[in-house]
């Protein structure tokens, strides 16, 4: 009467409970379910359990989720009847009649003993996380599949915990070089611009504002990069942790198209001083001069100091006005002009026939027009 007593006193107790509990006896029968462990199980009456340990383990399957830190495969209601307290036990439960429903539970063990140290209570005790694993799984989903290169860092140790295809084939590492290591090891800050404050943050879990910075490789060559970090936070053996998510922009074909940029533009600077051709680029819009090359000063006596932001007709080239406003008017209008005639003067008041041609080009990404001016005097 004392045990029935007991028994019935129990099942009021975790009746009401929000936690699933199965009450199992020492015999191996399923003694009770509350509400909450039918619910779990995706069924509407205790006796769709079973009535016994076999008969459950008939009915569900269980599959561990971390079955890493938790030891050999037992069943969990063999694991209770052994009397062993577990506790943080992640599974997956599957009814063996619709195979297509599945749960994630957490649960735990809850044993007590008589006098003599017997088990004389045992029970099943679980937490519904299907949710919380089903949103991890879309992150996952959604992390390994982002085409954009990304690597998470446990903030507790810098050790790398998550890295995605887009950083592998950024960095030419195979993953198994990356999970585990330190952010000492592969440092994704090398010569940051603000590489004191990214690391300070960082230990502190704080967001990592964009910036440029080299990233370690295999081989040992840097790969110019913008970085950023995002405090996240990820399931891990010891439950949540907080963690560093890296985002990366590859730099690598700008800075070859920057290069590339300015060997051209070296080229033709010498081009440009070189050219037996008297030259000279303008502001294109003022029409101002902003360099004039040698030949220019050869042939027109000026110079480059002092036909520096001075404009053709300020240097008192043109020997006809009409000419020159007509000059100006069609390269506004048309921005560019092949072969214009005209009656230049020199330095000492020589006159010169002059084929003008004028381009609109950008050097060092500003607008100018490049004006290119023919000694025709000779030929006519």
């Amino acid at each position: 009467m004392v045990d029935e007593a007991r028994h019935i006193q129990m099942r009021q107790i975790v009746a009401g409970l929000s936690e699933g509990v199965i009450l199992i006896e020492p015999d191996q029968t399923i003694a009770y379910a509350n509400d909450a462990a039918v619910m779990m199980h995706g069924i509407t009456d205790v006796g769709d359990l079973g009535a016994t340990v076999s008969e459950y383990r008939a009915n569900f399957t269980l599959h561990y989720r971390n079955h890493r830190e938790i030891g050999p495969l037992q069943h969990p209601l063999d694991r209770v009847l052994s009397g062993e307290v577990f506790r943080d036990v992640v599974v997956e439960l599957v009814p063996t009649r619709d195979p297509t429903h599945r749960w994630m539970h957490r649960i735990r063990s809850l044993v007590t003993t008589d006098a003599a140290g017997t088990p004389s209570g045992l029970a099943l005790v679980m937490q519904d996380v299907s949710e919380r694993y089903q949103a991890e799984a879309r992150f996952e989903r959604m992390f390994n599949a982002n085409p954009a290169p990304a690597i998470i860092c446990r903030i507790a140790d810098l050790r790398f915990v998550r890295v995605n295809h887009g950083f592998l084939d950024l960095t030419g590492y195979h993953r198994d070089d990356v999970l585990g290591r330190t952010f000492c090891e592969i440092d994704l800050l090398r010569e940051a611009e603000r590489r004191e404050m990214a690391v300070h943050r960082l230990h502190e879990g704080r967001t990592i504002p964009q910036m440029e910075a080299q990233l370690a490789t295999p081989c040992g060559r840097g790969r110019y990069v913008i970085v950023a970090g995002h405090a996240i936070e990820m399931p891990g053996p010891g439950g949540i942790e907080p963690c560093m998510l890296f985002t990366f922009a590859d730099l690598e074909d700008r800075r070859k198209a920057e290069m590339a940029l300015r060997h051209s533009e070296e080229r033709f600077a010498k081009a440009f001083d070189l050219s037996p051709v008297p030259s000279a680029l303008m502001d294109a819009d003022e029409l101002e001069i902003t360099s004039v090359n040698q030949a220019f000063v050869t042939t027109f006596g000026h110079a480059p100091e002092a036909a520096g932001s001075q404009s053709l007709a300020d240097l008192a080239l043109w020997v006809d006005r009409a000419e020159q406003r007509k000059f100006s008017r069609d390269l506004k209008r048309l921005g560019g002009i092949r072969g214009f005639e005209a009656v230049l003067k020199d330095g000492a008041g020589t006159e010169i026939d002059c084929l003008i041609s004028a381009e609109r080009v950008s050097i060092n990404d500003e607008a100018c027009v490049l004006c290119v001016l023919q000694d025709i005097t000779s030929r006519k």
